[in-house]
Order: structure tokens, then sequence, then C-alpha cells
């Protein structure tokens, strides 16, 4: 055989990411057989989702807590459920990533203190590898689970940050998350440019604290770590990755002169787009998962260090854990039966992909200095600029997808379908959490509490730990420590949060609604001009000078989004909107709706609790006198749950399907006429 003719060898491939599933609802117990599952399967890190009372600092029993228990994550109440949630899962052995923001500190001491039960000491602890998200700027701007105000809220990310570089130097105490932002209407260069802004402001907060040696910093740096959005449009998100990185590289050398290069290197994890993902023709989402995947993975200079993906019936409801598995291995098909890791970067040297990725940089850094001249990331969120921003990007969005400039396959273009044999029994195709989990772990709760005090808890621990902690909270002691005690103490995690409530107070986040501009003219002959008309002219018929409309988040379902964009089109349309935030109670929404006599009520929920929250919210109205006021409901409503609460009467429901807001609009207006007895306008929306 000539050398010509010889086999070419192969090339050494590199190590495939981490691949891991966004996973976690009902009980403990149920969650750890889940991730027992997963892990057999391949899964070679661990992704923990906490439902919503745990995110926001609220035990299972508080009034907010209704109807989001164990919904879209697991409750983790106190130190024995956490035992029960890793329970024969060796830590040591483990990656693991826990979505959590405001009360982070808490759940990363609930897992040290279950690794120490396992027998881990202090070395091995030390050993402890994984992230806790722990970014609270996005929850202000996108997400919803923020607790305290941003000065405390740093502090405790400040904090937290020092303690695991100095004992747990392995761990990612942050994981700047742009993913929400991006689901929240961010375009790339404000996805860029708010995570580097709230870097800037993290790391300027842990050198300022003096828990930080000079010669460490380079550590702490190299501890930070992000978590991004991918989405479909894929030469763009591939090259905002690259953008990523530069800007980074410059910012940590620049700014705070770190030199050595592995410290500035960007680390990343991923999950790719839910935004993009349709209940029309959901099966179109597999191939969108496996597009926006590989934008964070052909590119070896720019690749994830670890990706999870949505399942293809998300938009739906909750995955199955079949659904799971199913995104699962399409990262497995990647990694291991195709070349990708064998070879260097495949888009070095590319003119496109470099005028792509520098015009971005360029742009990013602009919105960066903007953001640093009013003050840095927490300024320019206590002002309402970055919310404002992002309420107006998401609304140009959707009236690009409105008037079709923005198409989507199965949505506003290709809408004939053939029967869709995965969804023939709809509610057969996702999962649901069983109602009676609520009162279950509630029940559950209550135990604790009442056994904590016998050995080898022993009252009054519990309080004396709390008083620590408010102690700790008031001075400038670190406060991961006193947040350890009373992990040891059996403290839950309302008692955790409540302490520091009592001292930190509490936060209501800038809706963005009031100053977000107009997205979609009213010009003649548009369908914004017919709604404006319909509008009006009801208003006239009733006898007033303006319509008003509540929109309501009730619950702890932080994310606005939709609800935000309804509560714009409806101001753009002539309503008077009244909409007060999230996080309200049933009885809050219906004593705003009775004090401002308003004649149509909006109810957002995506979170599944609106089969307990829609009803009261109806019986309630009823109590007040006003059940005369139509309620309308929008969300991720599955069928069978969208007929009992028309039964129950709701006016109308709507979906993602309806991506139509100036029509769910119009449809609003002709419920607030049939509730009044007003005849129909033959007006079309």
């Amino acid at each position: 055989m000539t050398e010509r003719q010889a086999p070419q060898a192969r090339n050494e491939r590199d190590r495939p990411w981490l691949m891991r599933t966004y996973a976690g609802h009902s009980t403990a117990e149920a969650s750890n057989e889940l991730y027992r599952r997963n892990l057999a399967k391949g899964q070679t890190g661990l992704s923990v989702a906490f439902d919503l009372p745990t995110q926001t600092g609220y035990d299972p029993d508080h009034i907010l807590a209704r109807g989001e228990v164990g919904r879209v994550g697991v409750p983790v109440s106190h130190l024995g459920d956490m035992r029960r949630l890793f329970q024969d899962i060796p830590l040591e052995q483990m990656n693991t990533s826990m979505t959590i923001n405001a009360t982070a500190m808490w759940l990363l001491a609930l897992y040290q203190v279950v690794a120490e039960e396992q027998g881990l000491d202090k070395e091995a602890i030390a050993e402890l590898q994984g992230t806790t998200q722990n970014d609270i700027v996005k929850e202000y701007l996108s997400r919803g689970t923020h607790v305290f105000p941003p000065v405390p809220s740093l502090r405790l990310t400040t904090d937290m940050i020092c303690y695991t570089v100095n004992n747990i130097p392995k761990w990612n105490p942050i994981n700047i998350c742009s993913y929400h932002l991006q689901e929240a209407g961010a375009t790339p260069v404000q996805e860029i440019a708010y995570a580097m802004s709230t870097a800037i402001a993290v790391l300027d907060a842990v050198f300022a604290s003096g828990q930080i040696a000079e010669e460490r910093k380079g550590e702490v740096v190299a501890r930070i770590s992000f978590f991004v959005n991918a989405g479909v449009r894929f030469v763009e998100e591939m090259c905002k990755m690259r953008a990523f990185g530069r800007i980074w590289d410059r910012i940590t050398r620049e700014r705070y002169g770190i030199e050595n290069p592995k410290h500035r290197r960007f680390r990343y994890g991923v999950q790719v787009n839910s935004l993009g993902l349709t209940e029309a023709q959901p099966e179109n989402n597999i191939q969108r998962i496996v597009l926006e995947m590989l934008a964070v993975t052909l590119s070896k200079d720019a690749r994830a260090r670890a990706v999870q993906l949505p399942a293809w019936n998300e938009a739906l409801g909750l995955p199955r854990p079949w659904d799971q598995q199913w995104s699962l291995r399409m990262q497995q098909v990647l990694a291991y039966e195709s070349d990708l890791l064998e070879y260097a970067d495949l888009f070095e040297g590319s003119h496109v992909v470099e005028a792509k990725v520098s015009q971005l940089v360029d742009d990013s850094f602009a919105e960066i200095d903007r953001i640093q001249e009013m003050g840095g990331a927490m300024a320019a969120v206590e002002s309402g600029y970055l919310k404002s921003q992002l309420v107006a990007s998401h609304a140009e969005r959707r009236a690009r997808i409105e008037s079709g400039e923005e198409k989507i396959v199965g949505v506003n273009i290709f809408e004939s379908t053939e029967p869709n044999p995965l969804t023939a029994d709809l509610d057969a195709a996702i999962m649901t959490v069983d109602p009676a989990v609520e009162a279950r772990v509630t029940a559950a709760l209550q135990v604790w509490r009442d056994t904590r005090y016998q050995p080898p808890f022993n009252h009054p621990r519990p309080c004396k730990a709390l008083d620590r902690l408010k102690e700790a909270a008031k001075s400038t002691d670190n406060l991961m420590e006193a947040t350890l005690e009373c992990a040891r103490a059996g403290v839950t995690t309302g008692e955790w949060a409540g302490a520091l409530r009592e001292v930190f107070g509490e936060f209501r986040a800038p809706t963005g609604v009031s100053s977000a501009p107009v997205a979609v003219t009213a010009e003649e002959g548009t369908a914004m001009a017919a709604v404006r008309r319909k509008v009006e002219r009801t208003a006239r018929d009733l006898g007033v000078g303006k319509l008003r409309f509540l929109v309501g988040k009730p619950g702890l379902d932080g994310h606005s989004n939709g609800a935000e964009q309804i509560a714009v089109r409806a101001r753009d349309a002539g309503f008077e909107v009244v909409y007060q935030g999230i996080r309200l109670t049933p009885e809050e929404i219906v004593s705003a709706a009775v004090a401002e006599d308003v004649h149509g009520v909006g109810l957002s929920i995506l979170s599944g609790s609106h089969a307990q929250l829609v009803p009261d919210v109806l019986e309630r109205l009823r109590e007040a006198g006003a059940g005369d006021i139509p309620v309308i409901a929008g969300g991720i409503i599955p069928n069978a749950d969208a007929e009992r609460l028309r039964a129950a009467g709701v006016a109308a429901v709507f979906t993602p399907k309806d991506f139509d807001i100036t029509g769910i609009i119009g449809r609003i207006v002709d419920e607030i006429r049939k509730a009044n007895k007003l005849d129909p306008l033959e007006v079309p929306a």
C-alpha cells in the first residue's frame, strides 16, 4: 500500500458536554426516582427544577403557595426533603445544577449538609461540583421569583460566591442567566449586554466586599458561569456565543486585570429556546430543538459545557419521562454517533461569521456602556430601564409574527396538517401532577415542624438559628454560616426566607408596561383600527369614558411576558388597563377589580395552577356581587382543563396557539358586550 493510499488516522475526540434534563416534580421521593432513572439512561449531570414556593421562599402551606406545590418542580421545605431528593445518589460523584435564585444560599446549604450526612468530610465537601443559578437580576426582568430588594439580593449572591470560592472551590456559585432574557423578548445584543452588565455588578460587589484576597481574583472569575438561550436563528445564535466569549475575555482582562487565559474562559451551559416551541403542530418542535442544539455545539471554540434540551410537548404541558428521554437521546446521537467532536472549530476563518460576531461585540459594548453610565445593572433594574426595553422588544417580535413578517411554520404559515398521532389523546400526551400531592406535602411539613424539636433536633434550636441569621443579616457578616446552622437546625424554607424578609423587606419589580412604546399602530384598514372602534363604541354604549380591564397574575407564577403583552396591546386599543404585576392572591385581584370597577378581568397563569386559582377568583367575584364581570383565562391550559374552566364560568380561554394578540383583545371586547347584554358589533377584529 502506498503512502497516498494509507488510511487516514482518526482525529482524537473531544469529551462530550455534560448532558442534563431539567427535572423535578410532585415530591422529593418521586423526583429522586426520576433522577436515578435518568442517570441510568446515560444522563451525565443532574439539573434540579424546584417548585415555585421553594423558589420564592414560601412553605407549602402559605396562601400564595396554593395550587403551586410540586407543579413546576420539586418542593424542598427543609433538610428532610433534601435528604430524600438525593437518597442513594452519591453527591461526590455528581455534577448537580440547581435552578434556584432568591433562595440559592438556602438550597446550597441544604445540599452541603446532605453531603455531610452522606459521610463527606471537609476535604470531600471541597470537591463537590455543580452550579446554583443565583442570578437575581433576570428574576426582576423576566422570571419573577425574586424576593428581596436589589441591594440585599446582591449581598446574598456576594456572600455565597465568597463562601464557595473559599470552601467549595469547584462549585459554580452563580450561573448568570440570559436564557430568560431571550424568553422575555431580548435581542441578541440585549441578551449579551444585560448578562455582562449583571456579571460586572456581581464581580464589583464581590471584590469590594473584602472577602477575597487580591491574588485569588482569578479564581473568582473562573467560577462565574453563564446559562444562555439558543433560538432557532442558527447563524445568529452561533455568532452570539462567539461574541459572548470575546466580550467576557476583554472585560475580565481589562476591567479586572485577570492575566490567566484559563480564568478568562467563557464557561456556559445552555437550554435551547422554549419560547419558540409551538402548541400548533408540536411535532415541528423536534427539528427546532435539534437546530438550536447545533448552534451551541458545532462551534468548538464556543461550545457549551453543559446542554439541557426541552421536550417537544412543553407548549402543551409538563413533559413525561419518555419525552425527556427523547431530548436526551438527541444529544447522545450527536455526541456519540456523529464525528462532530473529532474536528477543530468549523467556523474559524469565515468572513461571514467574523463580520456578524464583530457587529454583535460592538453593539453589545455600546449597550453595556449605556448601562454603566446609568450606575450599572442594579440601577438600571430599579429605574425600570431594562424591563421597559425587554417589554418593547417582545412587543415588536409579537407584532412581526402577527403581521406574518416573522414566519413560524404551523402557526402563521403552512397551517394545514395531517392528524398528529402524538397528540391523538392530548390529555395523555403530557404529565399531570396529582392535585392530592399538595395536601400530602403540606401534611408532611407539619409533621416535620412537630418532630424537629425531638432528638436529634431539640427546641429551641430552630429559633436560635433564625435569631442568629437575623443578627448576621443586620451586620456585615457572611450569611452562609448562619444559613448552614439553620439547615442543620431543621429550619424550613419559609422560615429562612421569612427571617430575611423581616430584615431586608420585599421588592416589587417595575412591570415595564406603562413605558412600553406602541408596537401595533392603528392606521385605517388595520385590525387594530377595527378593535379600537369596538372599544370606543362599547365604552359609549356603557356610558363610560374608557373600558377598564384588569390583568391579573394570581399565585406564584412569575412568567409575566404574556400578561405584559396583553396589557400593552389593550392599552394601545383604548382600554384603561389595571396591572399590578405578579404574585397576587385571588382575594387581592378581586378587591382590585371591585375597587377599580373594571369591565373585564384577564388571568394569566403558566405554572399549571389555573385549575385551583381561576375558580377561586370566579367564586370571590360572585361573593363580592361582581359575578357579571367576564373573566378571561390565558396560559398553558390543556383542553380538558379549558373545558372545565368554561363550565365554571370563564368567558374565554386562550393558550399559546392564540398568537394574534390584537384578535384576543377584540374577543375580550365581545365578551364584555355579551356580559352587559349589548348587541354584538359587526366590526371585524
